[in-house]
């Protein structure tokens, strides 16, 4: 039997056309839609007949595929395939570790991130800021579990949930007092997690324990489903505002940290 033949590889060295493949392919993916080759050939920096050799590749590959009637091209199965396998990989802690370093650096707080389990929230990363010195805190490490009811993490998971699951997860834990302002009527926990998926960000306010506030926004999968929830711990000893100051004051980098996390799991806004 005679092989198929194999599509000639373009000009220059192993690493330049590796490059430049993959730059055709990131401008692609960046961009989203369809493009035509000389959007292609402006977006990469490489002249049009240039781009056009690494484009027929990349086609005959199965990276890309023809569309208009062969005048745009767009990511092919090849590329699905390398790109689903991927993303089938990820795992949100080790995604989104440098992004939560760079949120306790910026923002001098003890970040955490955490997915639920049941009932509770499971802490999967958490970091202090590098420059932290002594502080009051919650013994929290990775692998920790605590309420949900009562965490702003876990009122953004639960928020999220199906009304289902969530009145399942209610009808089986007791919603005790563990902090000064812990909210125990179910009727206020359920309007409080409505809210919280209207605004998209939890606010606890010494719902946990006394003294300690938090500040937690959701992190999305690439089926754009919540998968975890990224939060900030403040403690007053340490800043004494009121909690409106500390929301205007963190919201803003902890969006920006959770939605570079989702993208980096394959959510697409």
């Amino acid at each position: 039997m005679t092989a198929a033949p194999q599509p000639a590889a373009p000009s220059g060295t192993g690493a330049q056309a590796l490059e430049r493949g993959l730059a055709i392919l990131t401008a692609l993916a960046d961009g989203r839609r369809p493009l035509g080759l000389v959007e292609l050939a402006d977006a990469t920096g490489l002249s049009k007949s240039t781009c056009h050799r690494y484009v027929a590749s990349l086609v005959a590959l199965r990276y890309l595929e023809q569309e208009d009637g062969g005048r745009k091209y767009l990511l092919g199965p090849a590329a699905m395939h390398l790109g689903m396998a991927a993303v089938g990989t990820l795992d949100v802690a080790r995604v989104g570790a440098r992004s939560v370093q760079a949120l306790a650096d910026e923002t001098n707080h003890t970040v955490s991130l955490t997915v639920l389990d049941g009932a509770d929230i499971v802490y999967v990363d958490r970091r202090r800021p590098s420059r932290a010195g002594f502080r009051i805190e919650l013994n929290v490490q990775i692998g920790t579990r605590l309420p949900a009811y009562c965490t702003s993490m876990g009122k953004v998971l639960l928020a999220y949930r199906d009304p289902a699951s969530v009145r399942a997860v209610l009808d089986r834990i007791d919603l005790a007092r563990r902090g000064p302002r812990t909210i125990t009527a179910r009727e206020e926990l359920v309007a409080a997690l409505a809210e919280i998926r209207r605004t998209g960000l939890a606010l606890n306010d010494q719902e946990l324990t006394a003294g300690l506030r938090s500040v937690a926004v959701p992190v999305r999968d690439r089926h754009g489903n919540v998968c975890a929830a990224l939060g900030v711990a403040v403690h007053l000893s340490a800043w004494n505002a009121t909690a409106e100051a500390v929301v205007t004051r963190l919201e803003g980098p902890l969006r920006h940290a959770a939605q570079e996390i989702s993208r980096r799991m394959g959510h697409l806004e």
